[in-house]
């Protein structure tokens, strides 16, 4: 087997079964989970509908690069989106579809990263774990930039080193950010562009997030924008991921795009064909009906922001949080250990939250997510006011 396997840490959701092991919650409590980052929204109906109405699909093998169709849709929902110029965003040649943006961000550092002694592939730390596996699995170190609260969360850029920028082959951003909720503003989309020009790196913006705001005047800026406002066309060495998962409330869909640099692209459709990756056909046009719809993300938009209010009115009186820049998140700090505060909820109030310490790696000494939890907030309004509740109550029986 490849050696590299041997690299690779436990999930955070292993480590967190470990921690709960033999722990006996109360039992007149049901389970709550603000663990797992899950959407819990209803999907909307008219995208089932389309799937059962094309269930005769499943006779047909599905293209790697897509239905036209789908690749229009993308590609208009990005000019919206992101106010970039009509016809701006070729669907032949600066988007792929793919089955959600976890699959994708794997499967692009194999394609991408060239295999050399020194290669680095640069990561925000707490992070998506993918970014560190992929990383591994390609052959390159992940360099791991912490994010802490006195840069309000965000990577301080201007610290890395200029050898650290020569070696660096891919630089993962996450924004709005797994598991803060920090968003990069424009001007720090387009540092981050230069850097890219000066040392020949290419830039991976993760932002699945970024249609879950809390203020419709205030949107996330987008890599996309950023190459856009600079007058790059041709979006050189920059991509993006999106994902049906969290805008449109289809986890289970498997359905996202990654765009940007046609130079890239292009050879990573090869990769994909060899890979065998291909969206089903039925999925393809659910999503085209997805993409070309905003109502029912402006509704998600809505629950969520009706409960962070309520949350975080229960939470703020004894916890040190507040609202996240964007994302379902609430990024916490504990009053005592991260961990021993998830064990002591769980064995408590049978309430589930995610220790940050499991998100990140200790560099220089310092675990950015220690003293932290990461709460989501995908269950049910009332669920998430009760978890507040009984986190509440916890944290005042200490």
């Amino acid at each position: 087997m490849n050696s590299d396997l041997d690299r690779l840490q436990p999930y955070p959701f292993e480590k967190l079964a470990v921690l709960k092991a033999g722990v006996q919650p109360p039992s007149h409590l049901e389970h709550i989970s603000l663990g797992i980052g899950e959407p819990k929204h209803p999907a909307p109906p008219f995208v089932l509908e389309v799937m059962a109405d094309n269930l005769s699909a499943l006779s047909n093998y599905p293209t790697t690069k897509g239905m036209p169709e789908l690749r229009q849709a993308i590609a208009g929902w990005c000019e919206r989106r992101f106010e970039l110029a009509a016809g701006s965003v070729d669907s032949e040649r600066n988007v792929l579809p793919v089955n959600g943006t976890r699959e994708a961000i794997f499967a692009f550092t194999q394609a991408a990263v060239e295999r050399k002694p020194d290669a680095l592939v640069l990561t925000p730390n707490p992070f998506y774990q993918i970014y560190e596996g992929a990383a591994y699995l390609a052959g390159a170190e992940p360099y791991y930039l912490n994010c802490l609260a006195d840069n309000g969360f965000i990577p301080d850029y201007d610290a890395i080193p200029t050898e650290v920028w020569q070696r660096c082959q891919l630089l993962f951003v996450c924004s709005p950010g797994n598991p803060t909720g920090a968003v990069h503003d424009i001007d720090t989309l387009k540092q981050l562009i230069a850097l890219a020009d000066e040392h020949d790196f290419i830039i991976c913006s993760d932002e699945c997030y970024s249609e879950l705001y809390p203020d419709e005047h205030n949107k996330p800026a987008g890599l996309l924008q950023a190459c856009a406002e600079l007058g790059r066309q041709d979006f050189a060495r920059c991509i993006v991921f999106h994902s049906l998962s969290k805008r449109s409330n289809l986890p289970g869909m498997r359905s996202g795009f990654i765009a940007g640099d046609a130079a890239l692209l292009e050879p990573f459709l090869l990769y994909r064909t060899y890979h065998g990756c291909s969206m089903p056909i039925q999925h393809q046009l659910a999503s085209i009906a997805a993409w070309n719809e905003e109502g029912h993300v402006l509704e998600n938009r809505s629950q969520y922001r009706h409960k962070f209010e309520a949350v975080l009115r229960v939470l703020q009186p004894v916890m040190e949080v507040k609202q996240s820049d964007a994302s379902f998140y609430l990024w916490a700090k504990t009053p005592i250990a991260d961990d021993e505060f998830a064990k002591g909820l769980f064995e408590q109030q049978n309430l589930t939250v995610l220790p940050g310490r499991y998100l990140a790696r200790e560099i220089d000494g310092v675990n950015p997510g220690e003293g932290y939890v990461r709460m989501a907030l995908v269950a049910t309004v009332s669920e998430c006011v009760e978890a507040a509740e009984r986190i509440r109550h916890y944290i005042e029986s200490l």
